[in-house]
């Protein structure tokens, strides 16, 4: 069977370092699965993106350094909120549209996360002032605690009700977007944690980083498989166009 692969954008158009750092975490615990991780450049045009994305059977959205522009979502910029990425945004956005028009299998990771929730319409909280630390980075293996809907697609995925995650952000999601709806949230201040899609296409969206723990953590492992197993079996969708008699 062939491998799906998988559109993977740089994280930052600003910082070498960190994309030189995080994305080959993503793109191996894409290909352990069993994809081909496709680098989005930071740089491509938008002919270079939808030629690209065009190639690939599904669509993950990696972390970042900056922040999504609050315009996006009618909120002015606190002095928290971090620098957007015009670049990165619009790679983003050419990906997700891909994504909603074709019924692509997405998956969002924290930055990733906060974007896919914008661009569905919904606002995210600026700068978290809750109970718990939600930004002590990648070295802290084991930060939190993540309660998981009964019902939801994370459940049925990983077999579990209470993740124990990583966390690596001072932004949150504070209203959900369109057609999303809540499966997971931080049981000590009540934050929401994960998302899912309404319809029946493969749509799973985190804050936590499960690149990070893929390699000795089970649910992290069965997500990424999961999504990899979901861009395996994807298929264009066939239009009927009518026609009036």
């Amino acid at each position: 069977m062939k491998k799906p692969r998988i559109a993977i954008p740089e994280p930052t158009s600003r910082d070498a370092a960190y994309n030189d750092r995080s994305w080959p975490q993503y793109a191996r615990a894409v290909e352990e699965s069993g994809g081909v991780a496709v680098r989005i450049p930071s740089t491509a045009t938008q002919s270079e993106v939808a030629r690209l994305v065009a190639s690939c059977e599904g669509i993950l959205l990696p972390g970042s350094g900056a922040d999504v522009n609050p315009e996006k979502y009618n909120q002015d910029p606190l002095p928290e909120c971090g620098a957007a990425d015009p670049a990165r945004e619009s790679i983003d956005e050419l990906l997700m549209q891909d994504a909603s028009n074709l019924h692509k299998p997405l998956f969002g990771i924290c930055y990733g996360f906060q974007s896919w929730n914008v661009w569905r319409g919904g606002a995210l909280i600026q700068d978290l002032k809750t109970s718990i630390n939600h930004k002590p980075g990648r070295e802290v293996r084991d930060a939190h605690h993540v309660i998981v809907a009964e019902r939801s697609r994370i459940g049925e995925i990983t077999g579990e009700r209470d993740i124990t995650v990583n966390s690596s952000h001072h932004q949150g999601v504070g209203r959900p977007g369109d057609g999303l709806i809540v499966v997971a949230r931080s049981p000590e201040d009540d934050l929401i944690e994960a998302v899912e899609g309404l319809e029946e296409q493969f749509v799973i969206a985190v804050q936590w980083h499960p690149e990070r723990s893929f390699e000795h953590d089970a649910a992290s492992k069965a997500l990424f498989a999961a999504f990899v197993k979901a861009a395996s079996e994807w298929r264009p969708r066939v239009i009927r166009d009518s026609v009036a008699s």
